[in-house]
């Protein structure tokens, strides 16, 4: 997958200012008060900063953390970096293509991964299974 690199100037004049903050500056959207954490509709999830497929709506389930969660990625899709702000040991989610901040992954998800990726809805589009 080629990278994109492009520079904060670039990526402020593409993105609105919550998708800036969270995709370059690490930042996260209150619980509860992004647009797909309790959709279920069929389709993917894409990053918003490139378009890169990140979720299927087959992944995704309720969590009731406040977040969009998913218990797989698709693969070579995304990466993991250890990240200990806020007096926290979490690993972060980030966008393979572009290198966008998607949130965070933790061990407490259903099976069969066990894993619960907590993704910012701000971070992703979403594209609906056409019919």
């Amino acid at each position: 997958m080629e990278k994109i690199k492009k520079s904060d100037n670039e990526w402020e004049k593409k993105l609105t200012p919550e998708q800036y903050n969270i995709l370059r500056e690490k930042g996260t959207e209150a619980p509860f008060s992004g647009e797909y954490v309790k959709t279920d509709k069929k389709g993917k999830y894409v990053c918003a900063a490139c378009g890169n497929e990140l979720f299927s709506s087959d992944k995704k389930f309720y969590s009731d953390c406040g977040w969009p969660s998913f218990y797989d990625a698709k693969k070579d899709s995304v990466e993991f970096h250890e990240d200990n702000n806020h007096g926290m040991k979490r690993i972060e989610v980030t966008c393979k293509k572009c290198g966008g901040h998607l949130g965070h992954i933790f061990d407490d998800g259903p099976k069969p991964t066990g894993k619960r990726f907590c993704i910012n809805s701000a971070a992703m589009e979403f594209k609906g299974k056409k019919k």
